[in-house]
C-alpha cells in the first residue's frame, strides 16, 4: 500500500510525498473521466520454475474494457463531449498485488499531493474488477469507505450481495446463489436425486457447498460432500477418491477452479474412475480441463457457463494492439513477449540466447485464447460493466439543476464528479446494451441470473468442443427458467442415454415410500398401498383412502366405484334358487290340486282335508316368499321378505301343531267314554290356526310401524364391494318374529315326539316328528352358515334354508298320501281302509297315518252302523274312525 510522509494538515502550504511506488504492470489511456480496472493477467507457474506466466484470456478481458471505452467515446449519443479514460492493472492472481493496485488507483500516481480538500476529480471514479471473490471482498471494503462503485465481472460469492457490508459493490455476473439454482434445476430436469458434491477449500467452494446443500435438500439427497485441498495433499485426495468410488451416485457436482481440480483429476485418471456424470460450475466449465487427453473421464460434462455474446469488431481491435514502451502500458510489452516467445532489446540482456522481438510480428498468425472471440463470456461481462458505468455517468450528466437528487435539488458536476455521486446513479441503471441485452441491478447489486448450459463433446478429428445446449434465465416471467435441448447432449456412457442417479428407484403410483432406518430420505423401499388405498403420483410418501363408496383398483392407483353385490335373478345362483322355489310352489299347488280333485276319497277325508288345504297353501307361500329375497333390495321387498316369511311359516307350523294336538287328544284319553275331542272340533282347529297366525301378524305389524326393515349398503363385510341388503331396523322386532316361529316349532316337535308311540295305524305323529326334525336341523345349521357366508351368499343361505325346510315339510307330510292317491288307488277306498285297520297294523302295506278319531262313551255304540266310519276296539277304549 502506498506510504506517505506525515502531513501537517493545519498548514496547507506543506506537501505529502510518496516514499515508494509499486512495480505494477498495466494499461493506460487519458480521459476526462477515468475508470480503473484490475485483471488477472499473469500468474505464478507451478514450482520449481516459480516464474510468471501470462493468461491470454485475462489480457483479452483487459483489452475488452479498453475496447468498450473506445466504443463509448465514439458514440455521440452516450456521454457527448466527454472522453472516458482508463487505468488498468494486473493483479497477478495474488491478493496483496490486487490490494496494491487498488491503492494506486484510488490515490493516483502523482509523486506529490497538493489537493487536501478533495476539490478536484479523483484519479478514478469507479473500478471494474476484481475477478476473484476473495480479493473483491477485500477491495470492496476499502472502496466503500470512499463510496466508490466497484463493478466485478467474475466475483460470484453470495456474501457480496450484503449491502450492509458492501454498499458500493455491483457485478455483471450472477451470484453463486443463481448458479446453484440453475444446477438444481438441471438436476431436477434429468430426475437425479442422489448426487455427490465437491468444493474448493476457499470462500467460493465453502459458500457454494452450503448454498447447494440448503437448496438441494428439497429435491434430493447428498451421497457425500468433500473439500478439494489447495495443494496436492495425497491423503485428502485419496479420501475424496474413496468417497467417489464407494458412492452409488452417478452425478457429481464440483465447485472449484480448474487449477484446484487438476490434482483430483490426476488421481481419477490414475485409478480409471469412469461412469460418472460431472456437473461443472462456471469456474471450470470452460477451463483448460476440456482437453482430448481428459475426455475419456470427463467427456459429456454438463456445465454452467457465463452468458456468451459476440461483440462486433472486438477481434479487429484485439489484432491492432501494438507494443507501447510507455511505462504506463508495460503490460502490452509482457503480452507481446509471451505471445511470440521473444524479448525486446531492452529486456534481452537478462535473457541470453532469447529471440528478439521486432514489434512488427503479426497477431493473426497465431491462434490463442487472446485472439479467439468465439467464447466471449467473462469478456462480455467486462463489456457490460463498462457500459453500466457509462450509463450511470450519462444519467448524472443529464441531470437538470433544481431537479437533481442531491441537496436542494442540485446535480453533480460531470467535470468534477465524485465517486459517491456515481454510486447513486449506479443503483438506478437499467438499459439495453448495443448487443440487445438488458443490463440492470437488483437491490443487492446483482445482475440478472442468466447462464448458458454447456456440454463437453468431441467433434471430427478428436477435437473437443464446448457446445451450448440450453439457457437458464431467471428473469423469464412466463414459462420455465431452464431450457435444454436434450437431443444435443452427449452422454459419456455406453448406452448414450441419460444416466440414472438415484438411491432408490421411484415408487410407482400404487405404492408409497418407506424410509430405511439410518439412511437418507432418498433411500427407501416401495411398499404397495393397502386395499382401499391409492397413490396417484410417483414417489408418494403416503397412500390415501378411497371414499366410502369407492375402492382401489388392482394397481392401487385409482379409486373405482365399488361393485354393487346382491343376489339377482340373472345370477346363476339366483336362477337356481328361483327354479327351486318355483318347483316347490308348483309341487305344493299340484298336491293341493290332487287333494281337491280326490277330496271324496277315503285317504283325503281321513287326512283332515281342511287342515291339509291350509298346510299346502302355507307351504306354497313359503316357497313364494323366498323370491322376495332375490333381486335388488327396495323398501317394498325389504318389508315383504321377512313379514311374508314369518307369517307363511307360522301358518304352516300352526297347521302341523293343530294336527298333532288332534292326534294326542284322540289317543291320550285314559278311559273309554272320554268326550274331550268334541271340544276341539273343526271350528276350534281353524280358530287355533287363525290365533297363532294372528299373533305373528301382530308382531310383524308392530315391527313395520316402529322400525321397519330398510335397504342398506354394507361396506364392512367386503371392503371391495357394496353389499345391498336389508337392514332389519328393529333387532327386537326381528327376534320376536323368528323367536315365535321357533317357539311354535319346538312345541310341535315336542308334542309329536311324545305321541310317536301311539298305534302306528291311527296317527301321523312320527311323520310330523320327522318333518319337525328336518325343520329344526335346517334352521340350526343355518345360523353358522349365515354368519360365515360373505355378501350375496348370506341371502342365498337364507333362501336355501327356507326352501330346504319347506321341501322337508312337504315331502315328509304329503308323500305317503300322494303315493296312495296316485300310485295305489286300489287302496284308496273304504274296504281297503277297513281291512287295513282291522288287520295287523304291522303288515307291509303302506297306509295313510292321518285319520279323524271320535271317542265312544259306550262300547255298545260301536255296533251302530255308519256308512263313512269304522268302529273297533283299541287296547283301552273304543274308537270310531271317520274317513
Amino acid at each position: 500500500m502506498l506510504l506517505y510522509q506525515s502531513c501537517m494538515l493545519l498548514q496547507l502550504s506543506m506537501t505529502c510525498k510518496i516514499l515508494e511506488t509499486f512495480d505494477l504492470h498495466g494499461l493506460y489511456k487519458k480521459g476526462d473521466i477515468m475508470l480503473g480496472g484490475i485483471f488477472p493477467v499473469q500468474y505464478l507457474s507451478i514450482p520449481p520454475e516459480l516464474s510468471f506466466t501470462l493468461d491470454f484470456s485475462g489480457f483479452q478481458s483487459a483489452q475488452t474494457m479498453a475496447y468498450a471505452i473506445d466504443e463509448i467515446n465514439r458514440n455521440v449519443s452516450l456521454l457527448p463531449n466527454i472522453t472516458l479514460g482508463y487505468r488498468l492493472f494486473d493483479n497477478c492472481i495474488r491478493m496483496p498485488i490486487g490490494l496494491r493496485a487498488a491503492a494506486v488507483l484510488i490515490n493516483g500516481q502523482d509523486s506529490i499531493v497538493y489537493d487536501y480538500s478533495c476539490s478536484q476529480a479523483p484519479p478514478i471514479v469507479a473500478l471494474v474488477g476484481d475477478a476473484g471473490s476473495a480479493p473483491s471482498i477485500a477491495i470492496s471494503r476499502i472502496l466503500s469507505l470512499f463510496g466508490m462503485p466497484m463493478v466485478s465481472y467474475f466475483s460470484t460469492c453470495p456474501c457480496l450481495s450484503n449491502k450492509v457490508e458492501f454498499p458500493s459493490f455491483f457485478r455483471t455476473i450472477p451470484s453463486d446463489d443463481f448458479q446453484v439454482k440453475a444446477m438444481v434445476e438441471i438436476i431436477k430436469h434429468f430426475g437425479w436425486t442422489w448426487v455427490g458434491v465437491i468444493g474448493s477449500d476457499d470462500e467460493y467452494g465453502h459458500t457454494a457447498l452450503k448454498t447447494f446443500s440448503d437448496v438441494f435438500q428439497n429435491v434430493g439427497c447428498l451421497s457425500f460432500t468433500e473439500i478439494i485441498p489447495k495443494s496436492n495433499d495425497k491423503l485428502k485426495i485419496s479420501r475424496i477418491i474413496s468417497s467417489i468410488k464407494q458412492s452409488t451416485a452417478k452425478v457429481i457436482i464440483i465447485f472449484a477452479v480448474s487449477r484446484d481440480i487438476s490434482f483430483l483429476l490426476n488421481e481419477i485418471i490414475l485409478q480409471n474412475i469412469t461412469g460418472k456424470q460431472w456437473i461443472a460450475s462456471e469456474a471450470w466449465s470452460l477451463g483448460s480441463l476440456a482437453r482430448e487427453e481428459n475426455f475419456y473421464w470427463l467427456g459429456g460434462t454438463i456445465g454452467i457457463a457465463i452468458r456468451r455474446k459476440d461483440i462486433p469488431n472486438l477481434e479487429n481491435f484485439l489484432l491492432q494492439v501494438r507494443p507501447d514502451f510507455d511505462p504506463a502500458n508495460n503490460l502490452v510489452i509482457r503480452f507481446w513477449e509471451t505471445m511470440f516467445e521473444c524479448k525486446f532489446p531492452e529486456n534481452s540482456s537478462t535473457f541470453l540466447n532469447s529471440k528478439t522481438c521486432t514489434g512488427s510480428e503479426d497477431l493473426k498468425s497465431l491462434s490463442t485464447a487472446y485472439t479467439d472471440t468465439s467464447q466471449l463470456r467473462s469478456a462480455y461481462n467486462v463489456y457490460k460493466s463498462v457500459y453500466a458505468l457509462a450509463h450511470a455517468l450519462h444519467d448524472l450528466m443529464m441531470c437538470k439543476q433544481g431537479e437533481g437528487p442531491f441537496e436542494n435539488g442540485s446535480c453533480a458536476d460531470i467535470f468534477n464528479v465524485q465517486p459517491w455521486q456515481v454510486l447513486f446513479y449506479m443503483r438506478k441503471v437499467n438499459f439495453i446494451n448495443p448487443l440487445g441485452e438488458r443490463v440492470a441491478f437488483d437491490k443487492n447489486g446483482d445482475a440478472l441470473g442468466i447462464y448458458d448450459i454447456v456440454n463437453w463433446q468431441k467433434i471430427d478429428h478428436g477435437k473437443i468442443t464446448i457446445k451450448t445446449i440450453g439457457v437458464y434465465d431467471e428473469s423469464v416471467i412466463t414459462g420455465k427458467a431452464l431450457t435444454i435441448q436434450d437431443d444435443d447432449i452427449f452422454w459419456n456412457f455406453p448406452s448414450k442415454l441419460v444416466p440414472q442417479s438415484i438411491c432408490s428407484k421411484s415408487c410407482q403410483p400404487g405404492t408409497r415410500k418407506a424410509s430405511r432406518k439410518g439412511e437418507p430420505v432418498c433411500c427407501f423401499d416401495c411398499v404397495p398401498c393397502a386395499e382401499g388405498e391409492i397413490s396417484t403420483v410417483f414417489d408418494s410418501s403416503e397412500c390415501f383412502r378411497c371414499p366410502s363408496d369407492f375402492w382401489s383398483n388392482p394397481e392401487r392407483n385409482k379409486c373405482v366405484e365399488k361393485e354393487l353385490e346382491f343376489l339377482s335373478f340373472e345370477d346363476s345362483m339366483g336362477i337356481a334358487l328361483t327354479s327351486l322355489a318355483a318347483l316347490g310352489m308348483c309341487v305344493s299347488v299340484s298336491v293341493l290340486a290332487v287333494f281337491i280333485h280326490f277330496r271324496e276319497t277315503a285317504v283325503v277325508k281321513a287326512n283332515n282335508s281342511e287342515l291339509s288345504y291350509f298346510l299346502l297353501v302355507s307351504l306354497a307361500l313359503c316357497f313364494l316368499c323366498s323370491l322376495f329375497f332375490i333381486g335388488e333390495p327396495s323398501h317394498v321387498t325389504c318389508r315383504l321378505r321377512h313379514v311374508a316369511f314369518g307369517i307363511s311359516f307360522v301358518l304352516c307350523i300352526s297347521c302341523l301343531l293343530v294336527k298333532t294336538v288332534v292326534v294326542i287328544i284322540a289317543f291320550k284319553a285314559t278311559l273309554p267314554g272320554n268326550n274331550r275331542i268334541k271340544w276341539f272340533g273343526a271350528v276350534q282347529q281353524r280358530g287355533t290356526v287363525f290365533f297363532f297366525t294372528s299373533v305373528e301378524t301382530l308382531i310383524c305389524i308392530l315391527w313395520l310401524v316402529i322400525a321397519p326393515p330398510v335397504p342398506a349398503k354394507n361396506t364392512n363385510n367386503e371392503h371391495s364391494k357394496i353389499i345391498l341388503e336389508c337392514y332389519v331396523g328393529s333387532i327386537t322386532g326381528f327376534s320376536c318374529v323368528l323367536g315365535y316361529i321357533f317357539f311354535l316349532a319346538c312345541i310341535c316337535f315336542i308334542l309329536a315326539f311324545l305321541s310317536r308311540n301311539l298305534p302306528d295305524s291311527f296317527n301321523e305323529a312320527k311323520f310330523i316328528t320327522f318333518s319337525m326334525l328336518i325343520f329344526l336341523a335346517v334352521w340350526i345349521a343355518f345360523i353358522p352358515a349365515y354368519v360365515s357366508s360373505p355378501g350375496k351368499y348370506t341371502i342365498a343361505v337364507e333362501i336355501f334354508a327356507i326352501l330346504a325346510s319347506s321341501f322337508g315339510l312337504l315331502t315328509a307330510i304329503f308323500t305317503p298320501k300322494c303315493y296312495i292317491i296316485l300310485l295305489k288307488p286300489e287302496l284308496n277306498n273304504k274296504r281297503s281302509l277297513m281291512g287295513r285297520l282291522i288287520n295287523n297294523k304291522n303288515s307291509g302295506a303302506f297306509f295313510p297315518k292321518m285319520l279323524i278319531f271320535v271317542f265312544l262313551k259306550e262300547p255298545s255304540k260301536c255296533s251302530v252302523d255308519h256308512s263313512k266310519s269304522a268302529c273297533f276296539r283299541s287296547s283301552h277304549f273304543y274308537v270310531r274312525i271317520f274317513y
